[in-house]
């Protein structure tokens, strides 16, 4: 079976030749699995008629290509409003912006799983803020899993993204 990073190696041309950027590359299920394919244009963006068109030019090289062994369902989406955080760029743009943030290990204080605010972000490093008066700063290695909270703050900055409604 293929590895996410052969996956992604095959994905990546493809989503990049389409405009688009790849957010995560997941093969998930025992048994029947599904392929979820998570892109977005650089700008954040991402409609139906953009997930049916990469889905098209994904099928067309998992076709030829081959793959996964398995029965399987591919599935393209957006990210969505509370998306997943998967690149450091991810964490610089929602800075501010509480997320779920789960390490790879547990931490010097033996937890894995925080409920925060980014505080803030580099090429290199996130700084959680777990309460008023503390900070956790990790590199984007020890960070096994991020998604971003749906609170009104971030309704709002989606909304206001979009533009005015027509």
């Amino acid at each position: 079976m293929a590895t996410p990073e052969a996956l992604i190696a095959l994905i990546a041309p493809i989503a990049e030749r389409e405009g688009f950027e790849l957010v995560r590359v997941r093969l998930t299920g025992s048994g029947h699995k599904t392929l979820q394919v998570m892109a977005e244009r650089p700008d954040g963006s991402m409609n139906v008629d953009d997930c049916a068109r990469l889905s098209r030019a994904i099928s067309e090289m998992l076709d030829v290509e081959d793959p996964i062994a398995e029965d399987y369902d591919l599935e393209v989406s957006s990210p969505g409003i509370d998306r997943p955080l998967t690149r450091p760029r991810d964490f610089v743009r929602y800075a501010g912006h509480k997320a779920k943030i789960e390490l790879v290990a547990p931490d010097a204080k033996g937890r894995r799983r925080y409920a925060v605010v980014i505080a803030a972000a580099d090429d290199s490093t996130v700084t959680l803020e777990i309460s008023a008066d503390e900070r956790l700063t990790v590199p984007y290695s020890a960070i096994g899993e991020a998604k971003l909270v749906m609170t009104d703050r971030l309704i709002a900055e989606a909304r206001a993204a979009r533009g005015p409604a027509h």
